[in-house]
């Protein structure tokens, strides 16, 4: 009999603690700023999944950069990462700068062509080829390469071939020294490489040094362990200093020339350079818009502004899972009441995650889908077909792309759309 109570108690127990385990119910309808966004995107008569943009949120990050940047470096926004012509157009006017980073041989076409007074810094090296073809086809105007345009190159075989480039096509070309920083993803990593390419620098009129740049995105992604991430800074910043001092001897007796583009940072690090360093300029462009990737201490002062919209093409009263598994669902709905309603949308598969109505995911079991995704959630959203839901993309880089034209909200209405830029890698 004791041996009976006691199973009996241990199984009483397991099942409480089983209960205790359940998922419980979340999820809310649109907040405010949400249904105000679903009302405009109402009013404008948009149906279909749409990339929109807060103008106004956008702004305001961009003025709170510049608060955090204070005049101590400059700054030169990220083309891939904000790409469209309209958009960097406002942001190169509220941030009143003309500093761009290009990182494909289309994009370093059109902005030479479109957008003149640009001061362009490569942020890949291309082959040698590609930047054949860009003087091959490159139309004389307001634009001139020899003055405001930097080649990145991160090897001395490579600025060998720049070398060769310039000689062959007389060409007066700017090379800017890609340098690693820690990031290890190539770059030079010794001063024996740097001085060979200072060397080839030295040894060719045509070739001007036109400064470095050591992205340092790493840091910002490494655990928070006591002196981690200050010890992979310091040892960022010492490089830097040195490989800069390096080419400072090697070419100028010492003295920096003035009108060097140093450059360091991202949007995951501009704020750890304060101008104290050697690096005299910042590159930021996601930082923004805010995509999930970059919810960070560093950029907890920033709102996103970017999201993707799209609408409830259908909403059955309950989740099910394909015949021949509709145990499946049966076991997940009893088990999980977030999993008990699904709403298929207009779209889906983005690299983007549910942000509103709150409590909504996709579902592990039923699987994805780029035609009609099915996200699932209590049924506490609320939601009905033709309603708006909203997904947060994770990075603005390619994603900003993938709607056609961007559609801009200011002050809670649409008021404008912005053509994208083709995407290229």
């Amino acid at each position: 009999m004791r041996r009976r109570t006691a199973l009996m108690s241990i199984a009483g127990l397991a099942g409480a603690g089983a209960l205790a385990l359940r998922p419980r119910a979340h999820g809310a309808p649109h907040d405010a700023y949400f249904a105000h966004m679903a009302a405009a995107l109402r009013a404008a008569g948009i149906a279909t999944p749409t990339m929109l943009l807060d103008r106004d949120r956008m702004l305001a990050n961009a003025g709170q950069v510049m608060r955090n940047i204070g005049g101590r470096m400059d700054l030169r926004l990220v083309a891939k990462s904000l790409p469209c012509l309209p958009l960097l157009d406002d942001l190169i006017a509220a941030m009143r700068t003309q500093r761009l980073m290009v990182f494909n041989l289309a994009y370093l076409e059109q902005l030479a062509a479109q957008r003149p007074a640009l001061d362009l810094l490569l942020g890949k090296p291309l082959p040698v080829a590609a930047a054949a073809q860009f003087y091959d086809r490159f139309k004389k105007g307001g634009f001139d390469p020899a003055r405001q345009l930097q080649w990145l190159v991160d090897s001395p075989q490579r600025m060998a071939q720049y070398r060769d480039l310039a000689r062959q096509r007389q060409l007066q070309l700017r090379v800017n020294v890609e340098i690693d920083v820690g990031l290890h993803r190539g770059g030079v990593a010794s001063a024996a490489a740097l001085q060979q390419m200072l060397d080839i620098v030295k040894s060719e009129a045509r070739l001007q040094w036109s400064g470095m740049m050591g992205y340092d995105a790493h840091i910002a992604k490494l655990p928070d362990l006591p002196g981690v991430r200050a010890g992979s800074l310091a040892n960022a910043l010492g490089i830097y200093r040195d490989y800069a001092a390096q080419a400072a001897r090697a070419l100028h007796g010492g003295a920096a020339p003035a009108g060097l583009t140093l450059n360091a940072g991202g949007s995951p690090t501009y704020r750890l350079h304060d101008g104290k360093g050697a690096a005299n300029e910042v590159a930021l462009g996601s930082a923004l818009v805010k995509p999930g990737d970059f919810d960070t201490e560093l950029l907890g002062d920033l709102a996103p502004a970017a999201f993707i919209a799209t609408p409830v093409l259908k909403a059955p009263a309950r989740f099910d899972m394909p015949n021949g598994v509709e145990w499946i669902g049966a076991a997940a709905r009893a088990w999980d009441v977030n999993q008990s309603r699904a709403w298929f949308i207009y779209g889906g598969n983005w690299l983007a995650d549910p942000v509103s109505p709150a409590g909504m995911a996709p579902s592990g079991l039923y699987g994805t889908s780029s035609n009609q995704q099915v996200l699932l959630g209590s049924g506490a959203q609320q939601l009905h077909v033709d309603d708006v839901i909203f997904l947060r993309p994770r990075q603005s880089e390619s994603v900003l792309q993938q709607f056609g034209d961007i559609v801009v909200m200011e002050s809670g209405r649409i008021t404008q759309r912005w053509p994208v830029l083709t995407p290229m890698p």
